[in-house]
């Protein structure tokens, strides 16, 4: 179902953009709301007529992309939001309101599907990168600051960013860093199998011990027992002792 957005919605698309979106997701959350409207060709035909005198006033060269960037470098937007205590915001800044503030501010149109990032949703100070034409870049600095109030400091910002994570995540980040440190700075940088293939290389480059050379004497004294045993074994019955002899063939005789 075609619908066009009345408001930026993250993953879906720009307001004013036409997109198509499921039907049950249009009739149960996006019309509701009035956070998008029925995609007529009334209403398309008019959409595409504001956005090509919008595309007028963007830059159509490279030498005016560089003025207006260096209008841009000058400028910084604001934007008070209402905001929870630990920062975060109620809703968010989204491309379409940062480019309308530049309109408001400094009268120059920027692409919204240019600007280089998806929403803010937190106090403080930003950077927005944004692409006027090829090769023609710019940083907008934008402040975020809770409606009816003024911006805290740094290290307050920090603080209230670390409350809204909590303590779990918090001492989580803690334990990870101290388990970091306790790592030996060696088996940190080695990489894994370094330490294996050192030991392998180390054994196969250390020579072997020397092994003495056998005495020809010794070996052939050693060996001079054994044949004389083998020599023994060898002897059929009775070639030595007669008397053994006949021990062993009286006990043969009949009865």
């Amino acid at each position: 179902m075609e619908v066009i957005l009345l408001n930026d919605i993250e993953k879906i698309g720009l307001r004013g953009e036409v997109v198509n979106v499921a039907r049950g997701y249009a009739r149960n959350f996006l019309l509701p709301r009035r956070l998008a409207e029925i995609a007529t060709p009334a209403k398309v035909a008019e959409l595409q007529k504001r956005e090509s005198q919008r595309a007028r006033h963007e830059a159509r060269s490279f030498d005016q992309a560089k003025e207006m960037a260096e209008t841009l470098e000058r400028t910084e937007l604001r934007f008070d939001v209402k905001a929870g205590p630990t920062g975060s915001l109620f809703g968010s800044v989204t491309p379409t309101d940062i480019a309308d503030e530049i309109w408001r501010v400094s009268k120059i149109r920027v692409d919204r599907r240019k600007i280089g990032i998806d929403t803010i949703k937190r106090i403080g100070r930003h950077e927005v990168p944004i692409e006027l034409f090829q090769d023609v870049d710019v940083v907008v600095k934008a402040t975020v600051v809770p409606e009816g109030g003024e911006l805290p400091s740094e290290e307050e910002l920090t603080a209230m960013e670390a409350a809204e994570r909590g303590p779990e995540a918090e001492a989580a980040e803690q334990q990870a860093d101290g388990d970091l440190a306790a790592v030996p700075a060696d088996e940190a940088t080695a990489a894994p199998g370094t330490e294996a293939a050192s030991s392998d290389e180390a054994m196969a480059a250390a020579p072997e011990p020397d092994r003495p050379e056998p005495d020809p004497n010794a070996v052939e004294a050693a060996a001079e027992p054994e044949s004389e045993a083998a020599t023994g074994s060898a002897s059929p019955a009775g070639d030595g002792d007669p008397e053994t002899a006949g021990a062993t063939t009286s006990g043969t005789e009949p009865a």
